[in-house]
């Protein structure tokens, strides 16, 4: 998917310089990576509602300052505290020939025909929702895809499970391979009620335990008084 955001170059920069910005409805901004940082602007609502894409995130967006284009990465934004308005925006700019790292969303597939699901009433539990790769930016997705398919209950799906696109891989190193990304699980309700049953009929056995050992005991005591 190809992003487009357009931005401004600025002069002007500070506390006081970029309130009066936002005042105005731009947002203030830099970009940086290769070459000098520039410091930029944009407009508040397209960036607003950019940000709520989840592709804004995990793509490589072409910027266009000025009227020339470049391509870039978002790497941060911050939020007023309690209004619906982004602070600033940080923008990486990108060489086609040098890897990346990016954090990517999953996106989980086929959950309602896994075994686990489907023939033993478990629900999955999603232990990771994005993933941290690296790549050349021309391989960058915009997620990758889990498959749940075959999921049976009690298993987990891990990071080394996963089929990644061409030219993609893991970042990081040792463990993260193995870490569990999806599981499936007994709903608590049911493993509650099933614990409930259990204590029931644990206290009825109990109970009924004495009773049997009266009975045997009070049969020769018959006896004897019999005599």
């Amino acid at each position: 998917m190809k992003i487009e955001i357009s931005a401004t170059s600025r002069k002007a920069q500070g506390t006081g310089a970029s309130r009066r910005l936002r005042k105005t409805g731009r947002t203030p901004g830099i970009i940086y990576g290769d070459g000098e940082p520039t410091l930029v602007d944009v407009d508040h609502n397209n960036l607003y509602h950019s940000l709520r894409k989840e592709a804004f995130h995990a793509s490589i967006l072409t910027l266009d300052l000025d009227g020339k284009k470049e391509q870039v990465l978002l790497r941060d934004f911050q939020m007023h505290p309690f209004r619906q308005q982004v602070q600033h925006i940080d923008f990486q700019r990108v060489s086609k020939d040098k890897k990346i790292h990016m954090k990517v969303p999953l996106h989980f597939i086929n959950a309602d025909i896994a075994p686990g699901v489907k023939l033993n009433g478990g629900i999955i539990s999603h232990v990771m929702n994005d993933l941290n790769i690296t790549c050349l930016p021309a391989d960058l997705p915009e997620f990758v895809e889990v498959d749940l398919a075959s999921l049976a209950m009690g298993h987990s799906i891990h990071v080394s499970d996963l089929k990644l696109p061409k030219g993609v891989a893991v970042a990081g190193h040792g463990h993260v391979g193995d870490a569990v990304v999806a599981t499936v699980q007994i709903p608590r309700g049911a493993v509650e009620a099933e614990a409930e049953a259990t204590a029931a009929a644990e206290a009825a056995t109990a109970t009924a335990a004495p009773t049997a050992e009266a009975k045997a005991a009070a049969k020769p005591a018959a006896k004897s008084a019999a005599k």
